[in-house]
């Protein structure tokens, strides 16, 4: 799915937007027991508890693709013959009214997430009316199909902190503890995919809250797929092959000048408002350190190395290697953030033998809130 018709589903989490009438789930505890089930109409909610609910499922579709928001494709064999596609698919033809179902997937959950804690699982099915619009770019009055869907979502449960209220009849202060708190979604998904304006029963949508922890395991019990390396790693063993493969040639200009280039990448597919996601292979990567001037021996090695890592013909998200805010330089004692269109005002120097790292500063420093002069 493309960011804009990830945006379409968001706009419908609203009171009088969305066709969800009801949400259902269970409460699990830290012994992986269901202690609690519900199944509640919205209508029964106030307003703001109904658009809380709604709130804590649109988090499901926050977040980037590639980064947060991961396609998981099924292929044909799985559609035809699959317990795991049979699961999701009846879930979805029922509306999520089975309870058969139901309990089936909360099984299958609890069984294979590794989530410290107490968490909730809460689904809920829509049915999203889809236009058509003319050329005048107003909406055609009928709807030419309807995208039916269910979105579930885990959400990690906490213990409210004891606090101190002014009881008015009692003209004092007493202490008061506070319910249990749901916590944003870490996990959850979306089935099926909405892509073109139709229903792409092949795909189902991902979302992981963290970037270094996909939970694969949940994501092997429930689609039987793999998702890409997770955007944490994806960093980590990004540079891991540039420090491994460039070596000596990895200077502060080279690393500067490939992230510069991914940055650049980056604000040129947000400016023409490109569709698809934005990623780059390892050819591409190599023609960054090409420009680097980084020698052709180095390229070739850094090229077989992004292969056996990140898998052949592999693709990643810039977005997911580069710091298109800011550069980060650390040393076991020392870390330093600069605005990355300041990049230049950092330089590495060997001085009297000794290696620095050197900041131009020619005005506004600072120490502790303290303005020094140089």
């Amino acid at each position: 799915m493309t960011q804009n018709e990830i945006a379409e589903i968001r706009r419908r989490y609203r009171a009088d937007r969305s066709n969800i009438s009801r949400v259902c789930g269970c409460f699990v505890n830290e012994q992986k027991e269901i202690i609690s089930e519900f199944d509640q109409s919205l209508g029964t909610m106030t307003q703001d508890d109904a658009q809380g609910m709604l709130t804590v499922l649109k988090k499901v579709l926050s977040g980037n693709m590639g980064r947060n928001l991961l396609d998981i494709e099924f292929t044909t064999a799985q559609i035809n013959e699959s317990e795991e596609y049979r699961l999701i698919s009846e879930l979805r033809g029922s509306e999520l009214k089975n309870e058969t179902l139901r309990q089936e997937l909360y099984k299958k959950i609890i069984d294979n997430l590794e989530m410290e804690g107490n968490y909730l699982i809460l689904m809920a099915h829509d049915k999203h009316d889809v236009f058509d619009y003319g050329s005048d770019g107003e909406k055609e009055s009928e709807s030419v199909s309807v995208f039916s869907y269910i979105i579930c979502a885990v959400c990690p449960i906490k213990e409210g902190k004891p606090t101190m209220s002014y009881y008015i009849p009692g003209k004092c202060f007493r202490s008061i503890c506070s319910d249990t708190v749901l916590g944003r979604a870490e996990l959850g998904f979306m089935f099926p995919c909405f892509e073109d304006k139709k229903t792409n029963i092949y795909k189902a949508l991902y979302y992981t809250r963290s970037l270094e922890d996909s939970h694969q395991e949940l994501v092997d019990a429930l689609f039987c797929n793999e998702l890409p390396m997770p955007a944490k790693e994806q960093k980590d063993t990004f540079g891991d092959i540039l420090k491994e493969t460039v070596a000596e040639e990895c200077s502060l200009r080279v690393v500067r000048s490939v992230n510069s280039q991914l940055n650049h990448k980056i604000s040129e597919h947000k400016s023409e408002k490109l569709e698809e996601p934005l990623v780059i292979d390892k050819s591409e990567a190599g023609d960054m350190l090409r420009y680097c001037g980084v020698t052709e021996e180095k390229i070739e090695a850094f090229e077989e190395k992004f292969d056996e890592r990140f898998g052949a013909d592999a693709t990643i998200p810039p977005s997911n290697i580069s710091s298109p805010r800011q550069i980060t330089v650390s040393t076991p004692e020392v870390t330093v953030k600069v605005n990355a269109d300041s990049a230049d005002m950092v330089e590495a120097r060997i001085i009297d033998g000794a290696k620095y790292i050197l900041i131009r500063a020619d005005n506004g420093v600072t120490v502790n809130g303290v303005e020094i002069e140089i």
